[in-house]
């Protein structure tokens, strides 16, 4: 038995450019109504999740899974096609969007569970679990707004993974906090697919995905491509992400034209000299840079950026810390990167490699393209947000001194 069914589901979006401001009122309206275009986010999308499944939604940005949510949430309706839900639905995407800055975190705790739909009776017997869950014990009857942004994520994402619905829908919200309590997000969300809920999740989380579902579609351009085993599937989505595309990641990259140096491929190599996009953290890695050079460059730099699937960035390498010029003859080449011990922590990150001049500006490049996804699992312990490379040694401090040379060594300075 199906809980949520989708068939031929279509959503269409209109697209306005904006007219001349040099122009008359009548003018502009007329261009207004020329230059509109139709964007479909969403194309005769047809699938089911049956009673207690776990189904993973996964693609590139803009894909459609954002416009598959909000569909499923209410938010927005569909231009054609039907879509079927039997049973409560819960969607965990805002979290903590219901927060009021100057109720403390147990006034919040009622007011967010009632927006959520839980009654006041069931968010009581509840509070106990949730604040423990949250770790904000000794601060859940101070106002949130002094709260850290991991402690309100936290108590935002306790509060709905409390509730008992049919169907839960999941964003990137398993982002929430460090490495530890995402493990435990995700353990929640298993208790309840184990209880019979059924989960639809929507992420760029590979590893999350691939822990949780066992089935999974795969989008591009508002179509499924792909609907299957969520290995299989996953595997055919990181062989697409092999094909570069123009990136944006310092808001609007200004790439050079014509273009001197060209980007052709990354690719991440484990200690065995396999080619993968999955690590641990603590295990080396090496990072391959491919380019091809149409004419000579002087004073390059190559760099491959980490970002969050946020958009934050969270580390970077380069060619730029020995300090010598970097220049590039014509032909191909490629730049290998090296990191004995990986630093990040256990999440999925978009990677971009670029190029640029040494000296330009943050968003002068000669070449930069969105170029993988590495997905890293924990490995060596993660307590924070990155993994600290250490070494640790023990000193015995019982010399086995005699009660004399004690006393001696106890009298000193009096």
């Amino acid at each position: 038995m199906s809980d949520l069914e989708f068939k031929q589901v279509s959503k269409k979006y209109l697209i306005r450019s904006a007219a001349a401001r040099n122009v008359s009122g009548v003018q502009r309206l007329l261009q207004r109504l020329r230059r509109r275009s139709d964007f479909w986010a969403l194309r005769d999308v047809t699938f089911s999740v049956e009673r207690g499944e776990a189904l993973g939604i996964i693609g590139h940005n803009g894909a459609g899974k954002s416009t598959i949510l909000k569909l499923l949430s209410n938010i927005t309706t569909p231009t054609s096609g039907e879509i079927a839900i039997e049973g409560r639905l819960a969607a965990l995407i805002e979290i903590g969007s219901g927060f009021h800055p100057e109720l403390t975190g147990r006034e919040n705790v009622y007011l967010n569970g009632a927006l959520l739909g839980m009654r006041r009776r069931e968010i009581t017997a509840k509070l106990e679990s949730i604040v423990e869950f949250a770790g904000v014990q000794q601060f859940i009857d101070v106002p949130v707004k002094r709260y850290s942004s991991g402690m309100y994520l936290r108590l935002g994402f306790s509060i709905a993974a409390h509730l008992d619905p049919d169907i839960l829908l999941l964003d990137e919200v398993l982002a929430v906090g460090d490495a530890t309590f995402q493990s435990r997000c995700l353990d929640r969300v298993t208790e309840l697919k184990r209880a019979g809920t059924t989960i639809v999740f929507i992420s760029h989380n590979l590893h999350a995905v691939g822990r949780l579902c066992e089935r999974t579609l795969l989008l591009r351009r508002g179509e499924i491509v792909s609907d299957g085993p969520t290995d299989g599937v996953i595997a055919e989505y990181e062989r697409s992400l092999s094909s570069l595309t123009p990136s944006t990641p310092h808001g609007d990259p200004i790439i050079k034209q014509p273009q001197a140096v060209e980007i052709v491929s990354l690719g991440f190599y484990d200690s065995q000299n396999r080619k993968t996009t999955s690590f641990k953290t603590g295990e080396s890695l090496w990072a391959v840079v491919e380019y091809r050079v149409n004419e000579p460059l002087e004073n390059a730099v190559v760099e491959v950026y980490f970002y969050s699937i946020f958009g934050n960035m969270h580390s970077h390498l380069t060619t730029a810390t020995k300090g010598e010029p970097l220049n590039l003859a014509p032909g191909t080449g490629m730049i290998e990167f090296f990191c004995p011990e990986l630093a990040l922590e256990a999440a999925t990150f978009n990677v971009d490699a670029g190029v640029k001049i040494a000296g330009s500006g943050a968003s002068e490049f000669v070449d930069c393209k969105r170029a993988a996804v590495l997905n890293v699992t924990v490995g060596e312990p993660v307590l924070g947000v990155f993994h600290m490379p250490h070494t640790w040694t023990m000193t015995n401090t019982n010399r086995g001194l005699s009660d004399s040379s004690l006393e001696s060594e106890l009298n000193v300075g009096k």
